[in-house]
């Protein structure tokens, strides 16, 4: 073999190598924004596990026990889920000093399934101006489908506007002359279902609904309002309250004898935070939605997903109320990140983390509803948008009739 032979080898090699070198940086470039390595994803979070709302605190510990699940498998691409999970009480000032540390301090990549109205809204406008994702929140208000004004926060929950639709459209079939009472916090998550119902009702609302009463978060008891309500002539009560304030309104609506059709929001549908602590003889009969299975309702007992969560919370919350739903939620939004997460591959920035966010399709998730797919787009940060009627039959909660949309 010549000289020459030999040197144009070696130059083609060199080439090649060069290229390889070149072309390697572009095919596996990997890009990490705040909290994020090779190793670690950081995601933060606030929910109340004290305070007036502190039954919600189930949401935060679900998702936290699912997060323990995915990196003892391995993680998310190869990189454990770091979960800063804060309580912020159900207080809109202790939110914004808690959601301030796990931005400037702990220095997550993302925020995600922030509990509550108030506390959400208290912060909107900070994590927006510092372009922190701000996902699958734990609150139904329209607010959190803006994209246009708001890029950085999604919602999670079929938004309450929606869902007080569905109670409208319903009531409009089955009870056209109903004398409609309504209870309902006064913030923007009370007022955002008081809009939907309303709104739902059409030119009907005016005459529908006799009575409107309100509380404030911080008040002790409803019990007043509820005999506001009862004393208008009401035959349909709306019950537009947290966990704490529904039990209290399912108590006293038995106590004084009013025997009302009972629609009760879907964030206080829990079993275990709720209806038990109400009583469940004076819970039978209420009605309500959800897009969740019940893992304790027999129709669901050969269902791979339900069969999949209860061997889950065996063996990761083995002291946890099944009949808790609210564990249940945290488990489904935990997924749904996950989901978005695998989808954001080794681009860990901000920006990627809501464009997959941003990019679901017919996404379907073990525990939802037959029916219910998850999809999100640029413009539609609405990720559920479909839930069915169910009624307390003194034990479960018994689904009837189609998923329904507003």
């Amino acid at each position: 073999m010549s000289i020459r032979t030999n040197r144009r080898r070696a130059l083609a090699c060199a080439i090649l190598a060069l290229t390889g070198l070149a072309a390697a940086p572009a095919f596996a470039e990997k890009k990490y924004g705040p909290g994020a390595s090779d190793t670690e994803i950081k995601v933060g979070q606030t929910v109340p596990y004290s305070g007036p709302a502190s039954a919600y605190g189930a949401v935060g510990k679900g998702s936290a026990a699912y997060f323990d699940k995915i990196n003892a498998e391995g993680g998310v691409n190869g990189r454990k889920i770091k979960f800063l999970s804060y309580d912020d009480s159900y207080s809109p000032p202790r939110a914004v000093e808690q959601v301030r540390k796990l931005v400037e301090q702990d220095e997550v990549l993302l925020l995600f399934a922030n509990l509550g109205t108030p506390s959400n809204s208290a912060v909107h406008k900070y994590v927006n101006s510092k372009k922190v994702p701000h996902i699958f929140l734990s609150t139904g208000a329209s607010k959190w489908g803006d994209p246009q004004n708001f890029p950085w926060t999604m919602g999670w929950n079929l938004s309450y506007q929606a869902e007080a639709k569905i109670y409208a459209r319903w009531l409009l079939q089955t009870q056209p002359n109903a004398k409609i009472g309504v209870l309902f916090q006064n913030d923007d998550y009370g007022k955002d279902y008081l809009k939907g119902l309303k709104d739902g009702l059409g030119d009907k609302a005016a005459k529908m609904i006799v009575s409107e009463a309100s509380y404030e978060v911080t008040d002790p008891t409803i019990d007043s309002q509820i005999v506001t309500l009862k004393g208008s002539g009401a035959d349909v009560f709306v019950n537009i309250t947290t966990p704490k304030f529904a039990a209290q309104a399912i108590r006293k609506v038995a106590e004084v004898g009013w025997k009302p059709l009972h629609i009760l929001n879907n964030v206080s549908a829990s079993v275990a935070a709720v209806l038990q602590p109400a009583g469940l003889d004076k819970s039978t009969g209420l009605v309500s939605t959800s897009y969740y299975k019940d893992p304790t309702d027999k129709q669901w007992e050969s269902d791979p997903g339900v069969k999949d969560y209860l061997a889950f919370m065996k063996k990761y919350m083995p002291q946890a109320d099944v009949a808790d739903v609210l564990y249940l939620v945290g488990y489904t939004q935990a997924q749904a990140l996950v989901q978005v997460l695998k989808q954001c591959g080794d681009d860990l920035t901000r920006e990627n983390v809501m464009r997959q966010a941003a990019n679901l399709k017919d996404l379907v998730l073990p525990l939802m509803m037959p029916g219910v797919k998850i999809n999100t787009s640029p413009t539609d940060y609405y990720p559920i948008q479909h839930a069915r009627m169910m009624k307390f039959d003194g034990k479960v909660w018994v689904p009837f009739g189609e998923i329904l949309s507003p």
